[in-house]
């Protein structure tokens, strides 16, 4: 069973930047597609970024483009979303999840870590 825990959520002003952080405890972490989401008051979850086993190929939201930016380290079980620029919209709560099956299905996710924007 796959545990993900995030990390580095916070409070900060539009412009500002965070880093989140998300611990896998899984010995097969280099396997697994990991991805960040996010979910906002009233909203339902979105996908915000995806990252390859490798670290080869990223994808991210539209909205994000160019101001995040989603790393990982596979020998510490880690996975990064650095979040530049940040604006109101961006608040929510921010996930982290594991496709470990490469079908494009998160089935691993972790608690959630919250990240507020003021204007």
């Amino acid at each position: 069973q796959e545990q993900l825990v995030e990390s580095g959520g916070g409070s900060v002003q539009a412009g500002g930047s965070l880093r989140l952080s998300c611990a896998a405890s899984g010995r097969t972490f280099s396997s697994y597609i990991m991805g960040w989401f996010r979910q906002a008051p009233g909203k339902e979850r979105e996908f915000v970024a995806s990252i390859s086993r490798r670290g080869y190929t990223t994808n991210y939201a539209d909205s994000v483009k160019g101001r995040f930016t989603i790393s990982r380290d596979n020998p510490k079980n880690t996975v990064y979303l650095r979040m530049n620029s940040l604006k109101p919209e961006d608040t929510g709560v921010y996930y982290c999840a594991a496709d470990t099956s490469a079908t494009s299905i998160f089935d691993f996710w972790g608690q959630g870590t919250q990240v507020t924007v003021s204007s």
